[in-house]
């Protein structure tokens, strides 16, 4: 990417920026976001990735009101545990717990899943949340660009590692979710299966939206799988608008300032930003159903790319590569695995 592309990515994502912020302020200014009323989950479980602050937070207090054991992954463990201590006294449910995953290490998703698997418990609900947001150009533990390795290729191996159990908890009529939290700026985002690492020129916005945009891929690829195989376990895409939550630490000095002067009329709240991700892991009007894209509570339509079946197949196949995880796609597709309605007679 030329210096001139990186400038341009950079106005791309202001200007889709600022066309949700406006959408936002005059649906405050024609009556504001009504909360949804969500159903009782008692019995389930969830676990939330960067449930320590923001929407993630947010969204484990919703889970957890509602009833459900929320696992909250995170590499934080100070923030995580005050978070945890936090969610108990104000849900009155004490079936809230921290266990340590950082995306940005491989390793460390691999050792999170181990943990979790020794508890022996169901999975109901995964929620792919957390992300960084156009940082500085740095590498994960394992040399990825940070981006692409912390907001999706850690989701992508996460979800994997998770799929086994999230098929042996969802039943007919109840399926298990998986719902990856992306963004508007997938809408400005480019992927070229060639340079995903952003290695010839970086720009922090260029590499966000392309994360965002490769989550998308991503989860209506899962939902082409799950479907094939019979699978009771949905993928969906949700997007919690532009919210008030500490991420905007690297971006534009002037958007900060907005955020600072303007951000109650702008900007979400962190509760009002987790409603569609709630909705997408417990609406009952979703069951079944994946390969959708939410926004305020309701499915819309993604960039048209995304649903690109060959481009999401080449980034499944490269992620599959990256993340040493057995592609299983033609055997899937292709019918020459038996449905799990068939193997488990």
């Amino acid at each position: 990417m030329s210096p001139l592309s990186a400038a341009r990515a950079a106005l791309r994502v202001y200007a889709m920026g600022a066309a949700v912020i406006l959408a936002q302020l005059l649906r405050r200014c024609l009556g504001g976001f009504a909360e949804p009323a969500f159903p009782h989950q008692a019995g389930r479980v969830a676990i939330v990735t960067g449930g320590t602050e923001g929407i993630g937070y947010a969204t484990c207090r919703r889970l957890a009101r509602l009833g459900m054991h929320v696992v909250i992954a995170g590499n934080d463990r100070a923030k995580a545990e005050a978070a945890v201590r936090r969610i108990k006294e104000e849900t009155r449910n004490d079936q809230v717990e921290f266990l340590y995953c950082d995306l940005a290490s491989l390793e460390s998703i691999r050792e999170f899943v181990r943990k979790f698997k020794a508890k022996r418990i169901p999975l109901h609900v995964l929620v792919n949340n957390a992300g960084v947001m156009m940082v500085p150009q740095r590498k994960t533990a394992d040399g990825f660009e940070e981006h692409f390795g912390l907001n999706y290729l850690g989701h992508f191996l996460l979800t994997n590692l998770l799929l086994d159990t999230l098929q042996e908890s969802g039943c007919p009529g109840r399926s298990a979710r998986v719902v990856t939290v992306s963004s508007a700026t997938h809408y400005v985002g480019e992927l070229d299966l060639d340079d995903l690492q952003s290695s010839r020129c970086y720009s922090p916005h260029g590499a966000y939206a392309r994360s965002k945009l490769a989550l998308v891929l991503f989860t209506y690829h899962l939902q082409r799988l799950l479907a094939a195989q019979g699978s009771h376990v949905t993928a969906n895409a949700a997007d919690p608008g532009v919210v008030d939550t500490g991420l905007y630490r690297h971006v534009f000095w002037g958007t900060r300032l907005v955020k600072k002067l303007f951000g109650r009329w702008l900007f979400k709240t962190p509760d009002e930003g987790a409603w569609t991700p709630v909705y997408t892991a417990v609406a009952p009007a979703l069951e079944g159903l994946g390969g959708r894209y939410l926004y305020n509570e309701k499915e819309i339509a993604s960039l048209a790319v995304t649903h690109d079946p060959d481009l999401q197949r080449g980034l499944w196949a490269r992620s599959c590569a990256l993340t040493a995880v057995p592609d299983g796609t033609p055997d899937i597709l292709e019918g020459r695995l038996p449905r799990r309605e068939e193997a488990s007679e």
